[in-house]
């Protein structure tokens, strides 16, 4: 039976029915007629101090627990902030929807105070975007971005919503089907295409397993390790894809790419066959193009067919959901296993991996007189375990912890993968830890993308989320630092960072602890002090200044031209 009830109202009901109990966002003129609604509205409601970390905080509750995120913002600036988040969403494919206020229907147009084309201007930024000016429209609507948002291909879906439609009633009647002709979403694969692909896999004598973030959207992780066992492959996991196949398992070899080990880049340059699943051959993983995997084949399923061959041609594509696809591929695996006799080119090939492993381990130099980056992480994973939430921001530190914190399952490393987008750590941070409360969360920041976010400590304080903050401060934006060193001629332009502020002071101002630690012995106690604190803590690392990410493949290079120790700059340009 249907109700009559306020857009608002009517918005909220839908939430409800979508089983949202968070929504990240700030308030506007626009949207004070859903603000009023929500008084009475038990869907909990995260006041965050910029609407660009709105977004952000909805992508960390949504990476760490695989829902859809909802962020809001009123019209005009509102709105116009979240466009980096929506962006940095549909880059790594993660399912949020956000909801916009604009201005009156009859309004739009006539350059009203805080109107912007929000419609137009996300249009770009969002895998669909809807602008709703009739509020019998609007349930069909909300239903529809949150089917759009989580089905295929994850990604952020903005509803932007007039005042009118907000103040209006209309009679409410539940939404029962989803009916969009033109959107397809394929999950099975093609039975013929499954069946190729298992006996390729037996077939390879060098095989690599290049698993990325659509196994951790498609929760396909056991699939992946049953997979894994079966076929006895190395297997790299992408930026993306950490914690798919847990650090410790015996044939996880580690991140490939531009920062990633000498074992995983040669194993990717020398493999016969690369079974790629869940990811889009991104540049940083590739290299320069012709000369990345060049005597491989490549199987490559992926739930959306415009990432097959779209950079490295398919030998064999399969469309389809990896949670779906990945266990008809281990059937027919385990019905060909026992015709397959000895192995020996596999077996040769695992020698050849593990010399690779054993020649160039990731290593770097300690220091009693300053704090290492890769010992700040080392401690981290030593403390952690690979069981913490780790969200990282964008830099030097990200690869640093991608490269030496270990995760034993997905949904635990949560970073800004293909917009790289400064500014995320801290709220992702605070929506994982919002979706998780009695969870471990650690941001694990630059001392430049943490000044991009340090008003979001007071929502930190506000709802009571214990996140711990470590600020790796080496007074530089470093990953920019270090190209200009390399690359440049150590031509260093606007890139110190002066005048960062107390942790003490700063913490304190906003009611919780900070610290400052310099001497590497201190750093186990201060981090293990950090991680028991029941509140929020800030803990500011200063690090050695200048140190370097290594393993490096130079702009242009192939992935087996890395560069595994600080070079001479000319050695870079010739």
């Amino acid at each position: 039976m249907s109700q009559l009830m306020s857009g608002a109202k009517i918005l909220l009901e839908c939430l409800a029915r979508e089983g949202v109990d968070t929504i990240f966002g700030y308030p506007g003129g626009v949207t004070l007629p859903l603000y009023d609604a929500m008084y009475d509205n038990p869907i909990r409601h995260i006041l965050v101090r910029h609407e660009q970390n709105a977004a952000f905080a909805a992508q960390g509750y949504s990476r760490s627990t695989g829902k859809v995120g909802v962020c809001c913002a009123t019209s005009g600036p509102g709105a116009t902030n979240l466009v980096t988040g929506l962006v940095d969403a549909m880059m790594d494919s993660i399912p949020v929807v956000a909801l916009t206020g604009q201005v009156t229907a009859k309004l739009i147009g006539s350059d009203a105070f805080q109107e912007a084309d929000t419609f137009g201007i996300t249009r770009s930024a969002t895998k669909h975007n809807y602008l709703v000016k009739n509020v019998n429209e609007l349930p069909q609507v909300i239903h529809e971005a949150f089917y759009i948002a989580a089905s295929g291909r994850p990604g952020p879906v903005l509803v932007d919503i007039t005042k009118d439609v907000f103040q209006g009633n209309a009679h409410y009647t539940p939404v029962t089907s989803i009916h969009l002709p033109g959107y397809k979403v394929y999950t099975e694969g093609h039975t013929g295409q499954i069946r190729r692909a298992a006996q390729m896999m037996l077939e390879a004598e060098r095989p690599m397993i290049y698993a990325g973030g659509g196994i951790v959207l498609s929760n396909a992780s056991a699939e992946l390790r049953e997979l894994v066992e079966l076929v006895d492959a190395p297997t790299v996991c992408t930026l993306m894809g950490l914690g798919t196949l847990g650090s410790e398992h015996p044939n996880f070899i580690s991140m490939p790419g531009m920062h990633g080990s000498y074992a995983a880049n040669m194993g990717m340059y020398g493999t016969d066959l690369i079974i790629a699943l869940g990811v889009r051959f991104d540049d940083r993983v590739t290299g320069r193009l012709n000369a990345f995997a060049p005597h491989a084949r490549i199987i490559h399923v992926d739930i959306d067919p415009a990432e097959i061959s779209k950079i490295r041609n398919a030998d064999l594509p399969i469309v389809g959901d990896l949670k779906r696809v990945l266990p008809k591929i281990n059937a027919v695996l385990k019905e060909l296993l026992p015709e397959v006799g000895e192995r020996p080119g596999l077996k040769a090939w695992w020698k050849q991996v593990r010399e690779w492993k054993a020649e160039h381990p990731l290593r770097y130099d300690t220091a009693d007189d300053v704090i290492k980056p890769q010992h700040l992480m080392r401690e981290i994973d030593r403390l952690t375990k690979g069981d913490a939430i780790v969200c990282s921001d964008v830099g030097q530190h990200q690869m640093w912890a991608a490269q030496l914190i270990r995760f034993n399952e997905p949904r635990l490393w949560i970073n800004s993968g293909g917009l790289g987008s400064m500014g995320f750590g801290l709220p992702s941070a605070l929506g994982a830890q919002v979706a998780n409360p009695n969870q471990l969360v650690i941001a694990i920041c630059g001392d430049g993308g943490f000044q991009m976010s340090i008003p979001e400590l007071a929502t930190l304080f506000n709802f009571g989320l214990p996140v711990k903050v470590i600020v790796m401060n080496n007074g530089y934006l470093g990953m920019v630092r270090q190209w200009q060193e390399l690359f440049y001629a150590n031509r260093l332009s606007q890139v110190t960072l002066d005048g960062f502020p107390d942790p003490v002071q700063l913490a304190g101002a906003y009611g919780f602890k900070g610290r400052t630690v310099e001497r590497p012995s201190e750093l186990a106690e201060a981090l293990a002090t950090a991680f028991a604190d029941p509140g929020p803590y800030l803990l500011n690392v200063k690090v050695a200044p200048t140190e370097n990410v290594f393993p490096m493949v130079p702009a242009g290079g192939a992935i087996n031209e890395m560069v595994l120790t600080p070079p001479q700059p000319a050695e870079l340009r010739k």
